[in-house]
């Protein structure tokens, strides 16, 4: 089926029984179908498998995979008219709007699902799109970043409560400093036993900003739900993570998209120096993780300029880290739902599931820049991008 317009392929009619002829696809779960035709009712996938029903939307040639899910992304940070970096510097209008734009490109890359880790806008974004007055993926916040100047362990647990009271459908904290300021420990062992502790409690995840290995090994002690960077992880705390089901969240195009529209940003040339002394690090301790059957999920950390070329972490970790292209696809489809305690909602293309689901052109496991080429867009049953020809 062809529509005519934007306007109406972005408002599909929920509760349409739509048909969706495949040839192949990618499960999500390290699975493959062949010839197989998707049957979505309402939001939700009916029935995937072999059928002779008249297809409203004909995807063959195409690779069909889950949309895919970004854990790690700063939905707020935007490009301004003058092409530089900007993020919660101006109105809440002004921000809602810039940040409106990111998630309206983010989708459009095939991402219907992303974390955002996070800012107090990222909440009125992401009830706008779920009340379907904006096209966008479905957004989970933080709301707030949690640092170790926010006070004593009492103080943290507080704020806690009170971020969760406040909405946010996670935590984040920030248990070191930046890789530009050496990854060191910030928070106390006991400031981060309070935050995910109280966390945990109360039945919200927390995900923890780790560059250093002490502050890293400090939150799988305390219980944090996944470490994000884990830049100097050795492998005495990966051990530990891999015992404790502890998630990995590595991020490569955040490092690239600094150094590539270094242009954009205030780096100074050492700063820049360090991001790109980055790289090699993130590559290995991806590797080492990988071989000791952590559960990695994907994450992107994008900022300024990455919104909507998220899927360039696929490329990244394939082609840089030796990643199996299977192994990055389930990393930034099932588990990365399971991760957001989502695994039985979105993820992988099964009957019951959210259909959410994005097509390019190519094999991703042949090639894997077939991720760049999107074609086709569907979160929640509506379609949001078709330009297959």
């Amino acid at each position: 089926m062809k529509l005519t317009s934007l306007f109406l392929l972005a408002c599909t009619v929920f509760g349409q029984r739509l048909v969706i002829q495949t040839s192949s696809i990618l499960d999500g779960k390290g699975g493959s179908m062949r010839n197989a035709q998707i049957v979505v009712d309402g939001t939700k996938i009916l029935s995937v498998g072999p059928g002779s029903a008249t297809a409203d939307y004909d995807l063959r040639g195409l690779t069909v995979m889950p949309g895919w899910i970004d854990t790690h992304i700063h939905l707020n940070w935007h490009m301004d008219e003058n092409n530089k970096s900007a993020g919660g510097t101006r109105n809440q209008a002004d921000d809602a709007l810039y940040s409106a734009g990111d998630a309206w490109m983010t989708l459009q890359g095939g991402f219907t699902t992303v974390q955002s880790v996070g800012a107090a806008i990222d909440g009125v974004v992401r009830d706008r799109i779920a009340q379907g007055l904006l096209p966008g993926p479905r957004v989970l916040t933080s709301l707030r970043q949690i640092q170790a100047n926010a006070g004593d362990p009492e103080a943290l647990r507080a704020l806690v409560r009170k971020t969760k009271q406040e909405g946010a459908d996670v935590i984040k904290l920030f248990a070191t400093s930046g890789l530009g300021a050496g990854g060191g420990q910030t928070m106390t062992d006991e400031q981060i036993q309070a935050v995910c502790g109280e966390a945990k409690a109360l039945g919200i995840r927390a995900v923890v900003h780790a560059i250093g290995d002490s502050g890293a090994r400090a939150a799988v002690l305390a219980g944090c739900t996944s470490i994000e960077h884990g830049t100097f992880l050795t492998n005495e705390t990966l051990d530990l993570m891999a015992q404790r089901g502890t998630y990995f969240d590595p991020n490569l195009l955040v490092l690239h998209n600094y150094l590539d529209k270094r242009e954009s940003f205030t780096f100074t040339q050492a700063q820049l120096d360090t991001l790109e002394k980055g790289i090699a690090p993130t590559i290995d301790v991806l590797q080492r993780a990988r071989a000791r059957n952590i559960k990695i999920i994907f994450g992107t950390d994008a900022v300024a300029g990455s919104h909507g070329r998220n899927a360039e972490e696929f490329v990244y970790r394939v082609r840089d880290a030796k990643e199996k292209p299977m192994d990055a696809i389930v990393s930034a489809t099932s588990l990365s739902a399971q991760s957001l305690g989502l695994g039985g909602e979105i993820g992988a293309i099964a009957p019951g599931l959210e259909a959410d689901l994005v097509a390019v052109v190519g094999n991703p496991q042949e090639e894997i820049t077939a991720v760049r080429r999107v074609v086709f867009v569907m979160k929640g049953g509506k379609v949001y991008k078709n330009v297959h020809k």
